[in-house]
């Protein structure tokens, strides 16, 4: 019997104990290999198995949060950027479109017309922060929308719900995250908050079949602050629930990078490590190659899209401000380094000339580079983290990508 079978059997009986007359629905659903850790760091290469298809670790998710990856078609996510997993939003998708819509179409993949895995978040994040629009209570949160001030409320239970109606191959469960500053006492009774709801998203989750015709799998996700004794009790209680993959949630919201990194460490330390672990909302191609050497195996962050936007490139040789007047001559690709036609295709200077002409092609160009450039750096992690080198290639690595062109 695989690990993940006896996991999942293990929660079973749990939830059945907890509660006789509760008919269980969790099946072992995804799984997860792992294939090779460097032996000078803690990076690992795996394989995440859905029901949409396979997912190769370490992995970047772009963030596609109503439903599309702003300026990029699916076919482009597929063909030019090579994703194999994208993100949505509950908080958006529950807004606009609504469930019903994402119901009548048969799921966010048919609706988005995407054939591979999606992973939705919790919407947590955008709820809290609504900062003066919003009032957590132990039910949920009431707050207003962004888009007409109406009310609403978000349980642990309701957002369940949302999430098995959007249709994610992996659905994250709801969570308090407080923001950088916050002191420890907040931190704690924040972080007390989102294991009693976890509590109740599994309870909901495995009392709720699957929908369309394929399988939803539950990530829980770590809380604490910047606090050590705080993320290691979470790590500790979200490990006991048996979860088939863990999420690192808090980080990357405002605090320097020495903490982003001791904490990600520490939570890699104390959660299991035959689960996939997945760190959100991170970050820079720098922050993923540190991660990567921590033990993270998925991101997500919507760093390349919306710098790329703003005229922002990661390229294999460093950063660069194409809106500078010093590309308005350069006609070298964009990026020669990486397997994507766009960047291999247009000039740096045509590039720019978009953005100053404020193009829209421009958004779509700037965007498929920086998404097939954190791919492209992904996919480069798996293949010396297999063949061994990962940690020496990932130093030279950092200082190279830093670098401001």
């Amino acid at each position: 019997m695989s690990a993940t079978n006896v996991h999942v059997k293990a929660f079973n009986r749990q939830l059945s104990t907890a509660n006789p007359n509760l008919q269980v629905y969790l099946m072992p659903h995804l799984s997860f290999n792992l294939i090779a850790t460097d032996p000078s760091s803690k990076a690992r290469a795996g394989l995440i198995q859905t029901d949409h298809g396979d997912i190769p670790t370490p992995i970047f998710m772009p963030v596609g949060t109503a439903g599309s990856v702003k300026a990029v078609t699916a076919g482009q996510l597929e063909q030019e950027v090579k994703a194999r997993v994208i993100l949505g939003n509950t908080y958006h998708l529950y807004l606009r479109p609504g469930t019903g819509v994402l119901e009548n179409a048969g799921g966010i993949h048919r609706f988005i017309n995407w054939s591979r895995p999606v992973l939705t978040d919790s919407g947590g994040y955008q709820v809290f922060s609504l900062a003066g629009t919003r009032k957590i209570t132990e039910e949920g949160v009431v707050f207003k929308s962004h888009i007409d001030g109406s009310a609403h409320l978000f349980t642990p239970e309701k957002v369940m719900d949302i999430q098995r109606s959007i249709g994610g191959d992996i659905i994250m469960a709801f969570d308090e995250c407080p923001a950088f500053g916050a002191g420890y006492e907040y931190a704690r009774s924040s972080m007390d908050l989102t294991h009693r709801w976890l509590d109740r998203c599994l309870a909901r989750f495995a009392g709720t079949p699957d929908k369309y015709g394929y399988a939803q799998n539950l990530f829980p996700i770590v809380q604490g602050g910047v606090f050590e004794d705080l993320r290691r009790e979470s790590c500790e209680f979200i490990s006991s629930r048996n979860a088939l993959g863990n999420a690192i949630g808090g980080l990357s919201v405002g605090e320097p990078d020495e903490q982003l990194y001791e904490m990600t460490a520490l939570c890699c330390e104390h959660l299991p490590p035959e689960k996939p672990r997945y760190l959100m909302g991170v970050g820079t191609p720098w922050n993923l190659l540190e991660c990567i050497a921590l033990g993270v195996d998925m991101f997500d962050c919507v760093m390349p899209t919306r710098n790329g936007r703003n005229g922002m490139l990661f390229t294999s040789k460093g950063v660069i401000n194409i809106d500078n007047k010093k590309w308005e001559n350069d006609f070298s690709p964009i990026d020669d380094g990486i397997d994507c036609t766009l960047s291999n295709q247009y000039s740096k200077a045509y590039l720019r000339h978009l953005i100053k002409s404020k193009e829209l092609t421009a958004l779509t160009i700037a965007s498929v580079h920086n998404l097939s450039f954190y791919l492209h750096l992904v996919k480069e992690c798996r293949e010396h983290i297999l063949q061994g080198d990962f940690a020496s290639w990932k130093n030279q690595q950092v200082e190279l990508l830093k670098q401001r062109l």
